[in-house]
C-alpha cells in the first residue's frame, strides 16, 4: 500500500457472536451502560457484524524492525479500527477490533484470532492497567461462533480452535513503525503529514508543528518510553516481541502476544519461543531494546529534523531518565524513603545477585519482603532463620538453599534491615508503601491457561474471576490466596504455561 497511512476496510461478519466478558472500567471510558454491554446489539457491533452511525473502519499502514531486522511493510494485518469516540470528559478513544478479518496488510493470512490468544490479551490489558502500567485497554471479548485453524507450535500439526474478537481501546494506536515505513520509502511529505497530525491530535500541549516541536515530540516519546520500561521492570513483565511495530508513541504497552511475568527471577528469560535462540527480548534486556527502537525512530525522523545532534542528545537523556527512574522504583520496592545514589547501589546489586542464586519467585519475594522486621533489635531477636522465614514461600526448590546460599541471603537481609532502620520508618507504614508497588496478584501464564482450558470447554467463569481478581492486584483479597502462589510444578514446561509462540 503506497502513498497512504491507512486503508478503508470493513470487518468480516461472523456466524454467532457471543459476549464472553467486558471490562467495567473500560466501558466507563465510552460512557456506556451495563444494560448496553449485555445486549445482543453490543456483541454484534464488537464482533464486527454491525457498524454504528459514524463508524468508518480502516486499517493502518506501518513497517518495522522485527528481531533486529527491517521487515518492510507490516500494517494492521488483523486489526480494524472502527473509529474514535470523544467521551464526556473530552477524552479521545480509538476503538479497534483484533481478529475481525483480513485487511490489505494481512500478508496472505486470514486476519482472525483464536479464543486462547484473545483471552490472554483481554485479561492482560486490564491487569496491566490496574497494576498502574501504561497500556492499551480492552473493552470486550466476543466469541465468533466459528473455528479458526492455527498451528500453535509451527510443527505441521494445526488444529481448529474457537475464534474470538477483542475490542481494544487507546487514545492512539500509532507506532514507531508508522513513521519508519514512510522514511524507508522516501515519502517525506506523508511522513510530515503523519507527524503533524500526531502532534496536533495526541500531543497538542507541545504547540503547533514545527521542526522545534518535532524534536520536543521525540523527547517526549523517549520520556514516556523510559517510564514504561521502569514499570515493566517493577512488576516483572516481559513483553516478548519488542519489535518497532509493537512500540507505541504514547508510551503504552501494546500488542500482547507471547508475554509473561518473571516467575523465577532470571533476567535472561523470554516468554517467546521464536526468541529462544537469541533471547533478544529477554527481561533484563528490555530497556536496552527500547533504546535501540528509539534510535530507529530517530533515524526515521531525520528527513524532518536536521542536524541530528539533538536527536542523539534525546537518546542519551532516555538512558539517564531510565536509570534515575529505575533507582527510584527499586527504592520504592524496598520500602526506602528514597534511593540514595552512591550508597544504595550495592544493596540493590547484591539483592539481584542473590535472587538469581536459586529459583526465586520475583512477585512473591518482594511482596513478602515487607514482612521482614525493619529494625535491628527485632531482627536480632528473631535470628537468621526467622528473618528469612517470610521469604520461604518464594523459593521453588528449597533444597537449593545450601548453607552458603542461606548465609549470603542472611547477610543481605541484615544489611537491608540496617538500611531500613536508618530511615526510621515504622514497619506498618513501610509495609503499606511496599504493598502499594509490589503486587500480590499478577496474570501468571498458568492461570491464564487454566482459564483458556475452561473457556474452550464452554466455561467462562474463570475468565470473569481472573478479571475481577486482577482489578485489585495490590490488595490481600482473603480467600483468593491460591492465585498468589508459585507456579505449580506441572506448569513448568506445559505449553501456554511457560513459553508461547507468536501463533494465535
Amino acid at each position: 500500500v503506497l502513498g497512504a497511512c491507512y486503508s478503508r476496510v470493513k470487518p468480516t461478519p461472523v456466524a454467532a457472536p457471543r459476549l464472553v466478558a467486558y471490562s467495567p472500567e473500560a466501558v466507563q471510558l465510552l460512557d456506556l451502560s451495563e444494560k448496553t454491554c449485555t445486549s445482543s446489539h453490543f456483541a454484534q457491533v464488537f464482533a464486527g457484524n454491525r457498524l454504528l452511525t459514524g463508524m468508518d473502519p480502516y486499517a493502518t499502514c506501518y513497517g518495522g524492525h522485527q528481531f533486529g531486522h527491517w521487515a518492510g511493510q507490516l500494517g494492521d494485518g488483523r486489526a480494524i479500527n472502527l473509529g474514535e469516540v470523544i467521551n464526556g470528559r473530552a477524552e479521545r478513544w480509538a476503538l479497534q477490533l483484533k481478529g475481525a478479518g483480513p485487511t490489505p496488510y494481512a500478508r496472505t493470512a486470514d486476519g482472525l484470532a483464536v479464543l486462547r490468544s484473545s483471552i490472554r490479551e483481554f485479561l492482560c490489558s486490564e491487569a496491566m492497567f490496574h497494576l498502574g502500567v501504561p497500556t492499551t485497554r480492552a473493552l470486550s471479548l466476543v466469541l465468533t461462533g466459528e473455528l479458526v485453524e492455527r498451528d500453535m507450535f509451527y510443527d505441521g500439526h494445526p488444529r481448529r480452535e474457537p475464534g474470538a474478537v477483542v475490542c481494544r481501546l487507546a487514545p492512539s494506536f500509532t507506532r514507531f513503525g508508522s513513521f519508519q515505513i514512510f522514511a524507508a520509502r522516501g515519502e517525506a511529505d506523508i511522513l510530515r503529514q503523519l507527524l503533524d497530525y500526531t502532534i496536533e491530535t495526541d500531543f497538542p500541549a507541545l504547540g503547533p508543528p514545527s521542526p522545534e516541536v518535532y524534536l520536543r515530540w521525540f523527547e517526549e516519546v523517549c520520556r514516556r518510553t523510559a517510564e514504561l520500561m521502569v514499570h515493566w521492570m517493577r512488576v516483572g513483565f516481559v513483553h516478548g516481541v519488542m519489535n518497532t511495530d509493537n512500540m507505541s508513541i504514547l508510551g503504552l504497552t501494546i500488542d500482547y502476544g507471547p508475554y509473561g511475568w518473571l516467575e523465577d527471577y532470571d533476567p535472561n528469560w523470554t516468554p517467546n519461543t521464536t526468541d529462544a535462540a537469541t533471547r533478544r527480548y529477554r527481561f533484563g534486556h528490555q530497556p536496552q531494546v527500547a533504546l535501540w527502537n528509539l534510535a530507529r525512530l530517530a533515524e526515521a525522523l531525520t528527513p524532518l529534523i536536521q542536524p541530528t545532534a539533538p536527536l542523539e542528545r534525546a537518546l542519551s537523556a532516555y538512558q539517564d531518565r531510565f536509570q534515575q527512574g529505575w533507582q527510584t522504583m527499586m527504592g520504592h520496592k524496598l520500602g526506602l524513603k528514597a534511593f540514595v545514589a552512591g550508597r544504595d547501589e550495592a544493596l540493590v546489586g547484591e539483592l539481584l545477585s542473590i535472587l538469581s542464586l536459586v529459583e526465586t519467585d520475583m512477585t512473591i519475594f518482594f511482596r513478602r519482603l515487607a514482612l521482614v522486621p525493619g529494625d535491628t533489635q527485632s531482627a536480632a531477636a528473631a535470628g537468621d532463620e526467622a528473618l528469612m522465614a517470610p521469604l520461604m514461600a518464594a523459593y521453588y526448590r528449597p533444597k537449593q538453599l545450601t548453607a552458603a546460599v542461606r548465609g549470603r541471603i542472611g547477610s543481605w537481609l541484615w544489611a537491608y534491615t540496617r538500611r531500613v532502620g536508618q530511615d526510621g520508618t515504622p514497619d506498618a507504614l513501610r509495609r503499606e508503601r511496599m504493598n502499594a508497588v509490589n503486587p500480590k496478584y499478577v496474570l501468571r501464564n498458568y492461570l491464564a491457561q487454566l482459564a483458556i482450558d475452561k473457556a474452550e470447554a464452554g466455561d467462562f467463569a474463570m475468565v470473569s474471576e481472573l478479571l475481577d481478581l486482577l482489578r485489585r492486584p495490590y490488595d490481600e483479597q482473603p480467600g483468593r490466596e491460591t492465585f498468589a502462589q508459585k507456579r505449580p510444578e506441572w506448569a513448568r514446561h506445559r505449553p501456554g504455561c511457560s513459553m508461547l509462540s507468536c501463533s494465535s
